[in-house]
């Protein structure tokens, strides 16, 4: 039997905002490692398994950018699911087995998340090796961290009777409150649960057709209905949208009797906050985390993170404080969960600074807003060597453009010419225009938008190489 790896990358993040966003979330940011995200980190580990495949699935929204981080790992847009909109990881595991049963029916399914840090890489491996036998006989197997703290911010595993490294599932619990968590780790009975597993695809689905067959019979029309576009693999929308939302414990781990559990401990953890992510990052002398230009005097404990600006301490402690171009959050340490309370009110006030960064990414480039006020905006673009913008105009805004570097293909119309450095052009409201780069470095320009409405959704595309 081959083995393949499925890495699911659909989370939000809200818990890590300002960092973590709708659309640059948590796992494609390099959060544990300067160098690389936490997909790039999981798909890293995987390089001492006998893998025959990988596949990855996310949110359709960030298919460019999940593309770019996983080229380097040998997994082209063909092994990529997108998801419409998230239904938990019942259905998404679901229509990736389906995806996978279809060009190997004998397929053993490795399923991790994209957003966790395991630090021991050979204890990983070690589990994954041991935990094939059982997977291959038709076990659904879990993998349990052997917990090192009460901790109440995950479900607990109890195990039953051992053969060979692998448990008996006695039974899933919620997550406990502190006293019963100190209960648990105390009896050395109970695991917490990571949301790992590896199983057979088929012996997966006929479990979830038996426990939920509303999400079987949805998933599989889905998979069955996707389009193969732009080497991507497209769910089908409406089968997928109308697919109920359950995870893979609700769903089918707590109710088959096939489950089975290998503990691991391999410096496991799901970085679920910012308190996390102290607790795993390097420490001054003072126990303080400090990441970009920060001056830090007489503070103890804290967490601080600055993108672009100094952020200067001053006898404080205890503190998260993250400030990015457009957003600055300061917390407690032990209300890092409450961050997410702070997304909530934000988007019930429509507020955008949960779903993009000052600083957005596109398949193309980026592109950054510098300045605004009622009837401007100044933006900084930055288009890829050979990238182009789609064929577009705006009935509400009228673009000028500054070349700082570079050189710029520009389609105005019928016109078609180039714009090189300390050279600008004008884009009148309602004409059709593309902006390309046809040379070899970066093009770097100032967009100044001037009009009544100077929001993003006023654009009509034409034609568009990325098929938005």
């Amino acid at each position: 039997m081959a083995l393949h790896a499925l890495v699911m990358s659909g989370g939000v993040g809200s818990r890590l905002w300002p960092l973590s966003r709708e659309l640059y979330p948590k796992q494609l940011l390099n959060l544990h490692s300067a160098t690389s995200s936490l997909l790039q980190d999981t798909l890293q580990r995987l390089r001492d398994l006998p893998l025959q495949d990988t596949y990855v699935i996310c949110n359709a929204e960030h298919r460019f950018l999940v593309a770019d981080q996983v080229k380097n790992y040998a997994i082209s847009p063909e092994n990529i699911l997108l998801e419409p909109a998230g239904r938990n990881t019942a259905p998404a595991i679901a229509v990736s087995a389906f995806e996978i049963y279809a060009k190997d029916p004998d397929a053993l399914l490795l399923v991790l998340a994209a957003d966790h840090v395991i630090q021991n890489e050979a204890a990983f491996t070690a589990a994954v090796r041991v935990a094939l036998n059982a997977a291959e006989g038709g076990s659904l197997v879990t993998f349990g961290i052997v917990p090192d703290k009460a901790e109440t911010g995950y479900g607990y595993i109890r195990k039953g009777t051992a053969s060979g490294g692998v448990f008996a599932v006695d039974a899933f619990v919620e997550k406990p409150d502190l006293k019963t968590a100190q209960q648990y780790l105390q009896s050395g009975e109970y695991l917490w649960n990571s949301g790992m597993f590896l199983f057979r695809a088929d012996a997966y689905l006929a479990e979830l057709k038996t426990f939920a067959p509303a999400i079987y019979e949805a998933c599989a029309t889905a998979h069955q209905n996707a389009k193969r576009e732009y080497g991507f693999i497209n769910l089908d929308a409406p089968a997928f949208m109308a697919c109920p939302e359950d995870s893979i414990d609700y769903a089918v781990m707590e109710k088959t009797k096939k489950a089975l559990v290998v503990p691991m401990d391999a410096g496991w953890s799901d970085v679920g906050s910012w308190s996390a992510l102290w607790e795993l990052a390097e420490k001054d002398e003072n126990q303080n985390t400090l990441l970009g230009d920060v001056l830090s005097i007489d503070s103890r404990g804290n967490y601080v993170r600055s993108a672009d600006r100094l952020v200067a301490t001053v006898g404080v402690e205890d503190l998260l404080i993250v400030d990015t171009k457009d957003a600055l959050l300061i917390a407690p340490k032990n209300r890092a969960q409450d961050v997410k309370k702070i997304v909530n009110e934000l988007n019930r006030q429509g507020r955008e600074e949960t779903k993009i960064h000052a600083r957005a990414t596109r398949p193309w480039g980026t592109y950054e807003t510098i300045d605004q006020d009622d009837r401007f905006k100044v933006k900084r673009i930055i288009v890829n060597p050979g990238a182009k913008l789609s064929l577009q105009m705006h009935h509400h805004r009228a673009e000028h453009w500054i070349v700082v570097k570079g050189t710029a293909l520009v389609t105005r119309g019928d016109e078609q010419f180039m714009v090189s450095e300390n050279q600008s052009t004008y884009i009148p409201l309602g004409e059709k225009h593309r902006l390309e780069n046809p040379g070899r470095i970066p093009l770097e320009m100032v967009e100044v938008q001037s009009g009544a409405y100077l929001e993003e959704d006023d654009i009509v595309r034409f034609s568009d190489q990325y098929g938005r």
